[in-house]
This record gives C-alpha cells, structure tokens and sequence, in this order.
C-alpha cells in the first residue's frame, strides 16, 4: 500500500490520459469528442463502473450533458485503472452508464452518482433506488457542494428513505479501513482551486463523510459532500494536481467498492 504513489503515475502514464468527455468542459476548453473504445471493452468481468444517470430536470433523461454526466467518462476510465492496478477484481476497462428508470440497475452491485446537488427524483425513480439498494446494492455519491446542493440532495433522498436518518460516517467504520486505514480523509478539491485558490466551493468548506445505514448495519449510500474525487479521478494526471489528494480519491474509490462487494 506504501507504494501506491508509485502506481498511481504508472496508472497514469499508461491508462488512457487523453480521454474525451461529455459533462463538464475540461481544464483545457478542450472540443466536446467521443472517447476511443478500448479494446478490451466487450471482456466479460467481475466489476464493472456503473454510473447513475437521473434526471437533473434539463429536459429528462438527456444523454449528452446534464449534471450526471460531469468528469464523464474520462474521470471513469482512469479509476478503473487504478482498480486494476491496485486489486485483483477483474475490471471492465469502460464505464457503464446505467438509467434510474432502467431495470438494468439490478446488475451492478455498486453505482456512481455525481453532482447530486442537481438531481431531480420523480417518486418513481425514488421507489426504484430503494427497492435497489435494500436488495443489497451501493451508491456513491459525489461533487456537490454547500447548503443550497444539499437541500436539494437532501430533498430526493428523503424520498428514497423518508424513515432513515443520515448520519456522519466515524473513523472506525469497516467503509474506511476495508483495504486502506483512511483515518485522515482531506477535502479533495476539484479544480476550481487553481482559479478560485481554495480547496471548497460555495460555503462547503468542510468535508462531510456521511451515510445511510440498512437494517443490518452496512452502508448502502456514501455520501462524499464537499468534494470532488471525480475530479481528482479525472485530472490525476495533471501535473499541477496534488499527488496526495488524487491518492486519497483513488483509495476511497477502491474501498467503497470492495466494501459494496463484501458487505
């Protein structure tokens, strides 16, 4: 585990860098451009990165753009690599992106959600998440930030666990410390701190590592609020990005999903 820093650049250098992607414009304005299919993306595999497309009420289920689509799918593709490097679970190379209002979500046992500050569930889509993650599956959620994208997280998970409280996640649980101890989590920025100077947005100036429990005691909603980690999943290989902050993403990443499969 020492030499995960020495990994992570070989990651880096040979996991697919110059990824396109459709959420938000790059750090570069680079062109909005499809990303290459890896070869090995149809292999049959133990895991597969699901990432959770909901409405964020721009006109529906919109399969460009939208706020689900943010870091999409470059921050997806180089994590992957980090989970291949870094485990022994068989890997798909390629992100699958996988609809709320689809049964499709049953397949995968673990499921990315970004920019929930933004989404907007309908109380279908909010009986689908529950009946999801009461059979067992794991959601993560990720990049929203401040009061205002809380209360509007807040809003749409009430409807999927209008009974269940959420509660701040302590050192001890099994989530941090399943394959890495993550005692000390630092606020992972994105980066908007090379403009803004500061590692928060809006008035998120803590980090918040929250969840839902079941009634067995596993988490089955992390709750990553003020921060970024797709980010640092996706712009890991910038130079200018701290090597330690896109450690720390990559390790909680592969604990949430060796927990998602364990517990």
């Amino acid at each position: 585990m020492r030499r995960t820093s020495v990994v992570l650049l070989s990651i880096l250098v040979g996991g697919g860098i110059l990824l396109g992607q459709r959420g938000r414009r790059s750090f570069f304005d680079e062109e909005d451009t499809p990303a290459a299919m890896p070869s090995d993306a149809a292999d049959r595999t133990e895991y597969t990165f699901a990432r959770l497309r909901y409405d964020s009420g721009y006109g529906g289920y919109r399969r460009r753009g939208g706020s689900w689509a943010t870091d999409y799918p470059k921050a997806d593709r180089q994590f992957v690599q980090g989970v291949r490097r870094l485990t022994r679970i068989s890997t798909k190379s390629v992100e699958q992106v996988v609809d709320m209002n689809s049964d499709q979500i049953y397949d995968y046992p673990w499921i990315y959600a970004t920019e929930v500050g933004h989404w907007n569930l309908s109380d279908k889509d909010a009986a689908k998440l529950r009946d999801y993650l009461l059979r067992g599956g794991f959601i993560m959620t990720d990049d929203f930030h401040g009061t205002y994208e809380w209360e509007a997280f807040l809003e749409g998970i009430q409807k999927v666990f209008p009974d269940r409280p959420i509660v701040d996640l302590e050192n001890k649980e099994q989530i941090f410390h399943v394959v890495y101890n993550l005692d000390e989590r630092p606020q992972v920025p994105g980066i908007q701190m090379f403009y803004s100077g500061r590692t928060f947005e809006r008035d998120g100036v803590e980090a918040r590592w929250r969840g839902i429990f079941d009634d067995k005691g596993r988490v089955m909603v992390a709750i990553c609020h003020n921060m970024d980690l797709g980010d640092a999943w996706e712009w890991a290989d910038l130079p200018e990005y701290p090597e330690n902050l896109a450690s720390v993403a990559y390790r909680v990443g592969v604990n949430y999903i060796i927990y998602s499969m364990t517990h």
